[in-house]
C-alpha cells in the first residue's frame, strides 16, 4: 500500500505540474457552471414559487444541479489530456516502468479531485455571495457526493480516452451523453415542470437521484430517502467507472 500511494503521488504530482504550466483549463471548466449563476439564477424567481418543497430562492436551488453539473461534465473532459499523452508516448513509458498500472490512474484521478474541488469551492462561495441560503454541514456532503460523481466520470473518461484514442472520436460521444442526462437529471429546471412521461423517463436517470440528494442536503434534510438514493448511486457509479479505467490501464496493448 505504501509502495502505491508512492506511485500514485507521484503521478499526482506530475500531473499538477502540467496543470499549473497552463491554468487556462481550470478557468475554463468553471466559467460555464458560473454564468449559469449569473445569467440563468435570475430568470428563476419568477418559477420558484412553482418548485416542489415551496422553494424560494433560485440559488438555493440551482447551485446543487450546477455543482453535480461541474462534477458531471467537468470530469467527462478529463480524458482528453491523456490522448495527448498517449499520442506523445508518454503512457508507454509510464507502462515499462514498475509503477502499478492503477496508481497511473489514481494519480490522475486525484489530481481530477483536487481541480473539482477548487471548482466546487469557487461556485459554492460565489453562491453564498448571490444569496444562496444552505446548511454548512449539507453543503460538505453535498460536496462529497459531488466528487464521488466526478471520480466515477473522470475515470470513465479515461478508460473512454484510452479505448478511443481520438478526440474527433470522443468529443461526439460525450456531447451524445451530456444533452439528455443535462434534461433528464433536473439540473436547471425540476422534472416536476415537465409532462408526465418526460417525469417517468427521468425516474430511470441515477443522475436526477444524485442531483435531488445534492439539493436535499443543501436544504438540511440530510436523512431523506433521496440522499441515501443518491449516495448509493453515486458509490455505485464511482466504483464502476473505477473498475473500468482500472482495467483498461491495465491492457497490455490499450
Amino acid at each position: 500500500m505504501t509502495t502505491f500511494l508512492r506511485e500514485s503521488t507521484i503521478v499526482f504530482r506530475r500531473q499538477i505540474r502540467m496543470n499549473l504550466r497552463n491554468p487556462a483549463w481550470v478557468l475554463i471548466g468553471v466559467m460555464q457552471p458560473i454564468l449559469y449563476l449569473v445569467l440563468f439564477g435570475p430568470l428563476l424567481k419568477p418559477l420558484v414559487a412553482q418548485f416542489p418543497g415551496g422553494a424560494d430562492n433560485p440559488y438555493t436551488f440551482l447551485v446543487p444541479g450546477l455543482l453535480v453539473q461541474l462534477g458531471l461534465f467537468g470530469a467527462l473532459f478529463a480524458g482528453f489530456s491523456l490522448i495527448g499523452e498517449w499520442r506523445e508516448g508518454v503512457i508507454e513509458a509510464e507502462r515499462v516502468t514498475p509503477a502499478s498500472r492503477t496508481a497511473l490512474l489514481t494519480g490522475r484521478l486525484m489530481r481530477d479531485m483536487l481541480q473539482l474541488l477548487v471548482q466546487a469551492l469557487i461556485l459554492v462561495v460565489l453562491g453564498y455571495l448571490m444569496g444562496m441560503r444552505g446548511s454548512v454541514i449539507g453543503v460538505v456532503l453535498g460536496i462529497l457526493i459531488t466528487m464521488l460523481i466526478g471520480g466515477a466520470c473522470a475515470a470513465a473518461s479515461n478508460a473512454l480516452a484510452l479505448t478511443t484514442k481520438s478526440e474527433d472520436v470522443m468529443a461526439p460521444l460525450i456531447n451524445m451523453v451530456m444533452m439528455p442526462v443535462l434534461l433528464l437529471s433536473g439540473i436547471l429546471l425540476p422534472m416536476t415542470l415537465g409532462p408526465s412521461w418526460l417525469q417517468s423517463l427521468s425516474d430511470f436517470m441515477p443522475f436526477r437521484w444524485i442531483v435531488d440528494a445534492v439539493r436535499d442536503t443543501f436544504s438540511g434534510d440530510l436523512a431523506s430517502a433521496q440522499v441515501l438514493w443518491g449516495v448509493l448511486a453515486s458509490l455505485i457509479l464511482a466504483g464502476l467507472g473505477t473498475l473500468w479505467g482500472t482495467s483498461v490501464f491495465r491492457k497490455e496493448n490499450a
